[in-house]
């Protein structure tokens, strides 16, 4: 068979990965917090005609070696996390994170710990920060974030800090902040759904450090308070990319289909 052939399978194969992220991409437009993913290819080992032969200084030149390409495949499908835009909602536990960092939450306390973007935060009944999907809004100092039943009105500082009044106005003090966890590699987060990231081996040696927001020393981004990030997604570099992945699936088939030619008037030398 002809090694054409299976290189376009493989290009069709690639490029329907690639939109299938892009289709994923253009469905999170709105969602809040999401990061837009990526595809990179890269070509697959090539088959060597003839090598490579070392020049003699006054006798002969080198050659170069001969080799054909077999294909391309997928070499990995990036999260980019580059910040999204701000839609300011006035709802003071609406936060975003204006630089690094990512909010803890977990679905029981001293459970497992998942890091997000959204900030989409409310209280429940029982006056606990929590996310859309009633899970815990980790502190600065790990522990879950509890308004106190004197406090009667409340904001949200840029270092995450709760600065509380009571019913006539007199400030509370709380002592408890947002934390903001920052990673060292945030490619290297899983993607879990529900706006969730589950740290790996790969993202931070360390795990999931939670510290203050908008501090200098670790590079954590500050809390805005009444604003969401919404998704990077760009719409339009995904309808080019679109374009580009259906081109490029189109040109794929058609290798294919002049292969399938070729063999067809080799099997019809014999008649």
């Amino acid at each position: 068979m002809l090694r054409s052939m299976y290189s376009g399978v493989s290009g069709m194969r690639g490029f329907q990965t690639k939109l299938d992220v892009i289709g994923n991409n253009i469905a999170n437009v709105n969602t809040t917090g999401f990061k837009a993913s990526r595809v990179m290819f890269k070509d697959i080992l090539s088959q060597t005609m003839s090598g490579v032969t070392a020049p003699v200084e006054g006798t002969s030149g080198g050659v170069n070696p001969k080799q054909v390409g077999l294909g391309v495949t997928i070499a990995s499908i990036d999260t980019v996390h580059t910040p999204g835009s701000a839609m300011t909602t006035n709802v003071p536990t609406d936060l975003r994170i204006d630089g690094d960092g990512f909010f803890v939450v977990s679905p029981t306390d001293g459970g497992p710990q998942y890091l997000t973007r959204a900030g989409n935060f409310t209280v429940d009944a029982n006056r606990q920060l929590v996310n859309a999907d009633g899970m815990f809004v980790l502190g600065a100092d790990g522990g879950i974030i509890t308004i106190p039943p004197e406090v009667n009105a409340f904001s949200i500082g840029q270092d995450g800090t709760i600065n509380a009044v009571d019913e006539n106005g007199n400030p509370v003090d709380l002592g408890i902040a947002i934390g903001v966890a920052k990673v060292v590699n945030p490619g290297g987060l899983e993607k879990i759904g529900g706006n969730l990231y589950r740290m790996t081996a790969n993202a931070d040696a360390n795990g999931i450090v939670i510290g203050p927001a908008n501090d200098p020393t670790t590079g954590t981004g500050a809390i805005i308070s009444g604003q969401l990030e919404m998704s990077n997604v760009d719409l339009t570099n995904e309808f080019t990319e679109m374009i580009v992945a259906q081109r490029g699936f189109q040109a794929n088939s058609r290798i294919i289909t002049t292969s399938d030619e070729v063999l067809q008037e080799v099997v019809n030398l014999k008649r």
